[in-house]
């Protein structure tokens, strides 16, 4: 069975592409969130084995986000995106409970190396 992946990011050019990457590498999109709030929502409501979340979105942030999905599940598993120059706020969320990040623009090996060694594949 394939892995079920939420993508989230408040840029629906992104969230296409690494959904493009991730349908490529066999893993399964089950859902898409446009910011913090969705993200836990969709969380609640799909229990994906792992998230991709952006780290600066409009209305909640993804380490927002991400200390709130963790409180709902500790073992959830999130890996974070951000541009370059965000290195203080990868740092917050790897201290948050992230599992590991990508950098923008996405490089496909990267993004599905991370996701396997998160996923422990």
């Amino acid at each position: 069975m394939a892995n079920r992946i939420l993508i989230v990011d408040d840029a629906a050019f992104m969230r296409m592409m690494i959904r493009d990457i991730l349908s490529k590498n066999g893993f399964e999109v089950v859902g898409e969130a446009q910011d913090g709030a969705q993200a836990i929502e969709k969380f609640k409501e799909l229990r994906p084995d792992l998230i991709t979340m952006d780290i600066t979105m409009p209305e909640m942030d993804g380490i927002a986000a991400l200390k709130e999905i963790k409180k709902l599940d500790p073992s959830a598993k999130v890996i974070m995106c951000s541009a370059m120059g965000q290195q203080a706020m990868v740092i917050d969320a790897i201290q948050a409970g992230a599992k590991d990040f990508i950098v923008k623009p996405f490089q496909t090996d990267r993004v599905i190396e991370a996701i396997n060694k998160t996923l422990g594949v």
